[in-house]
Parts: structure tokens; sequence; C-alpha cells
């Protein structure tokens, strides 16, 4: 497929990811765990208390493998194919979530609508740039600030160099995503045109070369919910100039929206 068609693609599969059950537009809790057994219910003598559903609904635990819930008629393990453990129990999707050691139960409502309108700049190939791919000798320890939770600390093993308007740029990779490095950045489009926080890139590594298709920038799932946990850029990824590439803003009402749901 040319870059247009490949890009559309990237954009539907993006839209079909957000809008699956699984995704960021449902989450109605994320509510922290102990390890004892807990009463769980939207009621207000339960020990995790939820925004929603019914008053009482059993009793959690963690185990060593994840979790277990006793419903007054059964018992339930969650289970992980891939990523987080996860249990479904109407009209609920459960999720076992994990963060510096502290796990956290997400909710999300199956019930709920899962649409949403995403708005990109126009594809622009000089924003699809074959970057220096630089491993470092020995990785290094950076802490990283998080939007709705304390900082994290994170292994850097690579960085990503590229010369824009005759300024020369380097990007660190903090996190990786299916075995891909993400890139957390903020740039002049910031807060007006595009998300203020952060926008996220994967980038595509080919030996000692990265492609950073900027078209592809995204936004962070704190974005459409603020029962998420995002990573917040560090110094050197908050770039001076204006990337009009990738995912915009959404639109204030349904910022708003979704800081309610």
């Amino acid at each position: 497929m040319s870059a247009p068609q490949d890009f559309s693609a990237w954009k539907a599969a993006r839209l079909a990811a957000l809008t699956a059950e699984d995704g960021w537009l449902n989450l109605t809790d994320r509510i922290a765990i102990g390890e004892d057994w807990q009463n769980l219910g939207s009621g207000p003598g339960n020990d995790l208390i939820l925004s929603r559903g019914p008053g009482y609904i059993g009793r959690l635990r963690l185990t060593a493998t994840g979790a277990e819930l006793e419903t007054p008629d059964f018992r339930h393990d969650f289970t992980a194919t891939t990523g987080n453990p996860m249990l479904r129990l109407a009209p609920f999707l459960l999720e076992l979530h994990t963060v510096a050691g502290e796990t956290a139960l997400r909710v999300r409502d199956l019930t709920m609508p899962r649409e949403v309108g995403l708005n990109y700049f126009r594809y622009d190939p000089a924003w699809n740039i074959m970057a220096e791919w630089e491993a470092l000798r020995v990785p290094v320890a950076q802490i990283v600030g998080q939007k709705g939770a304390g900082a994290e600390v994170v292994s850097l093993t690579h960085r990503a160099h590229f010369q824009r308007d005759s300024r020369k740029i380097t990007l660190l990779a903090t996190h990786w995503k299916g075995a891909l490095p993400m890139f957390v950045i903020r740039d002049a489009t910031s807060g007006a045109e595009t998300y203020a926080a952060a926008r996220f890139l994967i980038g595509l590594p080919d030996g000692d070369r990265i492609r950073l298709d900027f078209n592809r920038a995204h936004n962070p799932p704190c974005a459409f919910t603020d029962f998420a946990i995002c990573p917040l850029p560090l110094r050197d990824n908050i770039l001076p100039f204006r990337i009009a590439a990738g995912e915009r803003r959404l639109p204030p009402e349904l910022e708003r929206q979704f800081a309610k749901s």
C-alpha cells in the first residue's frame, strides 16, 4: 500500500482498538485493591465501592496469579491470555492493573456506548522520518512523571537522532509496546491543536535506523478517561516547534464528557 493508504488502515485499526470492549471509552472506575478479602459493589458498605452497578457483587482478593471473586453463587478467576488478567461479569469487564507494585481494579461497563470521532492533520510525508537509532552502552535508570499517578522509574536503552529545520533532535524511548519503542512527546501544538499532556509515537527500528512516522502520533489513554495512568514526556522529548502531523486534540466538549465518565 502507499503511505496514505497505509495511514488510512492504521487509523481504522486505531479506532477499532479504542472502541473495543477493553478499550478506553467505557472505563468507570479504577480502585486500589488490598491483599485480603474485600467486598465489591456500589453500596456504601463495601470495601471497594463502584460508581455504578449492583449494590453488592461479591468479595475479591488477590492471588499469586491474579485475583479471585466470590459471588453469592459462584467463584470466578481472573485470567490472562495476553495482557492483564481480566474477568467478564455482566455488565462489567474487570481488569487487574499493576503500577509500581500496586494493583488496582479497572472496571469497564459493557453497556456504555463506545463511539468517538478522531481528527488528524493531513498526512505529511515530510514527517515520516528515518532517524538514527542509537543503543546506549549501559541502560540508564530514569524517573518519568505520570498523569494520574506518582512517578515511575524506567530503563532507557535507546535514543533516536534526526535533524529538522537545521536543528539536531534527540528523542528518548521511555517505554516499549509490543516489543516496539514508544516515545512520549510534546510540541508547540500541545494544548491548542493537540492533547496538552503529550502524544505517543511508536517507532519501527531497522538495525541502526528507526522510522518515526509522526503522522501516527496519537493521543494517550488519559485523553479519553480519568481512570488511565499515562507517562509524561521527558525534557528531551518536549520539542519547541510545531509537529502538524498525527492525531489532533478532541473537541473540548468531548474532553469534558470523558472526564466526567
